[in-house]
């Protein structure tokens, strides 16, 4: 690994007697992680079932290490069934120390692929709302995945500049997390390739963009909300000095403590912004100290300068969509939906429902966002067609196997299983006790997707963009 002699030089003067240490960590092997989506399966019940041996990461509740260079978690069936999701440990540590509530309004700047915002959204457990936001559409679809596959039913998904979307937002969220785009200095050591893209400049063309992003997200945040900023970088210069961009930008906000772990460094008041103590509020995570890549962490506080019932009303008067011009379901499709919901024993309401030509979608209450470029609102349920109603994937994975009244579950060992998730056509009999129609295909209790039975056989309905290759 061909590290730069500028960049060298950086970490010599930032880690001093360190410096060797940090050095030594490039020649262990990178760690390989997971996080348990609480939103189906508790950590408790997880460790019961898991396949494969698991470590306990220390300093994340929902968090463990595996071993990556021996087994393969994403080709598990529990993987597409959405029990965990794969993400490098000290990765986990920003959602985990952003404090999220049930009913908390989130939003999640920098989302895509989705390893914070599916975290984010167990912590809400399916109150409130979550927009995860990035501004590119190809990425975004890979975040719409994750956030299906986790089963998540409150979310927008945003492909929008944060200039605009404060424009819809101003004191909207209770909880901002932004993991901003950055150097990559932490993860040299798990992606070798990122070393290749870093030169000189490359810390001084990150912070101007995440100065631009910060300053745009401060206004979507409402008094006495919490705003997490995180990069996976070291340099100072994206850290700590991004952080007193912050805080000069808004008079209201103000650094506060993290959750501790006894790895963690404090921030560095001494390589910059004239050693301003309170700087060491922040989180530095170095793979020489503890177990996982670099990361840097500060969390803000808004002060709650006005009445909390004004803002409630101003933010129900200025982004609560207007009922009336919703795009409610047609009489044939209530008779559809009813239809197939006398299958499903958990109900939803279709006044809380609406139709996009014939696709159906669960929105609750969901902020007005005319105008606005996004992938998902709310709960994607399933299309329309002639004389049925035909269920979605996302349906599928926000369901519980006791939601529906006609399934097909299968043990892990099963062959079937691999063969369902490969998109085949799988055999059933009469030991399976499922009926001709519409049935949801479960691995151990946890939901895959739909088929459609057929006296012995099951046509696969599993999603053809999901399938194991």
């Amino acid at each position: 690994m061909q590290l730069s002699d500028e960049y060298l030089n950086r970490m010599k003067d930032l880690l001093g007697t360190e410096f060797p240490a940090y050095l030594g960590a490039f020649e262990k092997p990178r760690l390989y992680g997971l996080r348990v989506n609480t939103l189906k399966i508790s950590t408790e019940e997880f460790e019961k079932i898991t396949p494969f041996p698991i470590k306990k990461i220390p300093y994340i509740d929902n968090g463990y290490f595996y071993d990556g260079e021996t087994y393969q978690p994403a080709k598990h069936p529990y993987y597409f069934a959405g029990l965990y999701y794969l993400q490098d440990p000290s990765a986990m540590t920003p959602a985990s120390r952003l404090p999220v509530k049930p009913g908390n309004r989130v939003l999640d700047l920098c989302a895509a692929p989705g390893g914070k915002s599916t975290e984010l959204a167990a912590k809400l457990s399916g109150r409130g709302l979550l927009v995860a936001n990035d501004i590119s559409v190809k990425r975004a679809k890979a975040l719409q995945k994750n956030i299906e596959l986790f089963g998540v039913t409150n979310s927008l998904i945003t492909t929008e500049y944060p200039e605009k979307l404060a424009g819809y937002f101003q004191q909207y969220f209770d909880r901002i997390l932004i993991d901003a785009p950055c150097s990559g200095e932490g993860m040299f050591r798990k992606d070798p390739d990122m070393i290749k893209s870093w030169d000189k400049d490359s810390p001084a063309r990150y912070a101007a963009m995440q100065e631009d992003i910060v300053k745009h997200a401060l206004p979507m945040l409402a008094p006495g909300g919490f705003l997490l900023y995180s990069t996976c970088t070291f340099s100072p210069l994206e850290d700590e000095e991004t952080v007193m961009k912050i805080l000069e930008l808004d008079d209201d906000i103000s650094l506060v403590d993290i959750d501790p772990y006894e790895g963690f460094a404090k921030g560095r008041p001494d390589v910059c912004c004239d050693g301003i103590k309170e700087l060491e509020k922040c989180v530095r995570i170095f793979p020489h100290r503890m177990d996982g890549e670099g990361h840097f962490l500060a969390l803000f506080h808004k002060a709650d300068t006005i009445d909390a019932s004004e803002i409630t009303e101003k933010k129900h008067s200025k982004n609560k969509r207007n009922n009336d011009h919703k795009n409610k379901l047609s009489k044939e499709e209530k008779t559809l939906w009813e239809e197939y919901q006398k299958n499903q024993n958990k109900k939803l309401d279709p006044e809380k429902m609406e139709s996009h030509d014939g696709m159906l979608f669960y929105g609750g209450d969901l902020p007005d966002i005319k105008g606005l470029k996004f992938l998902r609102s709310g709960l994607f349920l399933g299309e329309c067609k002639k004389k049925r109603f035909e269920p979605s994937q996302a349906l599928a994975m926000a369901l519980k196997k006791e939601d529906y009244k006609n399934t097909l579950d299968l043990s892990a060992a099963d062959d079937r299983v691999i063969r369902y998730l490969k998109g085949e056509t799988i055999s059933v009999d009469e030991t399976d006790e499922v009926c001709d129609g519409m049935v949801l295909v479960c691995v151990d209790g946890y939901p895959l997707g739909w088929g459609k039975k057929q006296k012995s056989t099951l046509k696969n309905k599993y999603h053809s963009g999901w399938r194991l290759m």
